[in-house]
């Protein structure tokens, strides 16, 4: 028998902490029911909701293949399962740790160094996020993060750890660029309220931006941090995406030599492998503090997620490839922009502007000029739409946090070309329709047309904002029997 009462569960079981009641996740929950197949569901729905490279994979196949050592459960490999297969040091492989850091270098261009006795493994970079919140922060201190954010850090960063994420707010008058102003403005206003700010908290490059943090804000922000002893902790999961200029600079550049007077001790690094290698499934996350007690803490907390031993080993090998790094790097970043090229070609084809990006697996959209009324209802009833008729899992601003209703963001690099082929089709169709609709009602407005639309026109074009529809897909997790 399963027991749901408030009576025999704690309150982060019965509670809605972890945020899943959310558009951002609604969408994926609308993929899972219906999952679009090229060869068996081509009426389902395409998931662009979803941050994933898996244009690069092939090259990372065949280095496995290519290197059967790698793993110890080949004839290559076996000579070291013994000595794998025990290992659980929290620590880390030295191995790993080492290539690790000689990997963060290289991907970015080889203008800093890091120390593998800095590296620190964790479960992802969800895993990372968490520990430097246990790390840096109280339950009810917050860190203030600029808009638009990436919606699971109110899940990584909050849920267990009990701190709060307080928005500085960006605008795309100025393409969404974070300024001291608002930086000064956000943290003023938490003070105001009685909210300790404990430290800032950046992504760079962008989810769901799509762009590269240049050097003169990354200088201000570790200034502001060190004028105001407050944290640092910039995320850069996606270093290894950017396609384009500007060139990509890392804080930890930025705190050698631009800023060196700044307390080093302030400042955390958040890498993964899941999206510039699109490894999701290995669970590789790692935090690099300049700090020692919090690398010290995030070590023992680290037991509590630790990545597999076989894991590290095969990694260790394949990021100590320098070459092959090298031409992973190249190639990797050739497609993006390939993609990335393509899919906003395709979207200007029919009038649809996004902002102006150069890293990342995303595009950030901007379809306000198709909102029936500008506020995050007129945007999520046009998402509805989008999902439940065009069959496509965009993801709406609103969920990110961005207060201007209409901008979206569209996942383009987690798909084949034939799929991606299919989606801008729909986006076509569908803006199509509406542009069609819209100049109906013009002319009818004018009194120069009398519009008599059939029932599939723009009556059914919004059907999906009625009550019922509203309602979220369910969940697929699966449920206790009673």
């Amino acid at each position: 028998m399963a027991y749901k009462g408030s009576d025999v569960l704690s309150n982060k079981a019965i509670g809605d902490g972890h945020g899943e009641n959310s558009s951002y996740f609604d969408g994926w929950k609308a993929y899972d029911t219906n999952p679009f197949d090229l060869r068996h569901n081509r009426e389902g729905v395409i998931q662009m909701g979803l941050a994933e490279n898996q244009l690069s994979l092939d090259l990372i196949e065949e280095w496995s293949k290519n290197h059967p050592e790698a793993s110890i459960c080949t004839p290559e490999g076996l000579s070291q399962f013994k000595r794998i297969a025990n290992f659980q040091d929290y620590h880390g492989l030295p191995e790993f740790r080492r290539a690790m850091a000689q990997f963060m270098g290289q991907v970015r261009g080889g203008k800093v160094t890091f120390d593998p006795d800095r590296v620190v493994m964790s479960g992802g970079a969800t895993g990372a996020q968490e520990t430097l919140a246990f790390c840096l922060a109280n339950p009810g201190e917050a860190f203030l993060v600029p808009t638009p954010y990436y919606p699971a850090f109110d899940r990584d960063c909050c849920w267990r750890s009990g701190i709060r994420l307080l928005p500085i707010e960006c605008h795309s008058f100025n393409d969404f660029r974070l300024t001291k102003e608002a930086l000064v403005a956000a943290y003023n206003g938490a003070r105001r309220q009685g909210i300790t700010v404990k430290g800032i908290l950046i992504t760079n490059p962008s989810n769901p931006l799509g762009t590269t943090t240049d050097r003169a804000t990354l200088a201000m922000l570790a200034a502001f941090a060190d004028e105001h002893r407050v944290h640092l902790v910039c995320d850069e999961i996606y270093a290894g995406s950017v396609f384009s200029m500007p060139a990509y600079v890392s804080i930890a550049e930025v705190v050698e030599r631009d800023v060196p007077w700044c307390s080093r001790d302030l400042v955390h690094i958040v890498c993964s492998l899941s999206k510039d290698f699109g490894l999701p499934g290995f669970r590789v996350g790692i935090i690099y503090s300049y700090n020692d007690a919090v690398v010290a803490c995030a070590r023992r907390m680290s037991s509590f997620g630790l990545v597999s031993s076989q894991t590290q080993y095969f990694l260790a090998r394949m990021l100590s490839d320098e070459e092959f790094i090298a031409r992973f790097l190249r190639e990797s970043k050739r497609r993006l922009a390939a993609r990335h090229a393509r899919f906003t070609t395709g979207l200007r084809e029919v009038g649809i502007r996004c902002l102006r990006g150069n890293a990342g697996l995303f595009t950030w959209m901007d379809l306000r000029d198709m909102l029936r009324e500008k506020t995050k209802e007129g945007e999520l009833e046009l998402w509805r739409v989008i999902i439940h008729q065009v069959k496509l899992n965009v993801s709406p601003g609103t969920s990110f946090h961005c207060r201007e209703p209409g901008w979206f963001r569209v996942c383009h690099a987690n798909m084949d070309d034939e799929t991606m082929e299919v989606a801008l089709g729909r986006i076509h169709d569908f803006v199509r329709q509406h542009q069609r609709r819209v100049k109906a009602e013009r002319w009818a407005a004018k009194g120069q047309l009398r519009l008599s639309l059939p029932h599939h026109g723009a009556s059914a074009f919004f059907a999906l904002s009625s009550p019922l529809a509203l309602n979220s897909p369910q969940s697929p997790m699966v449920r206790a029997a009673s």
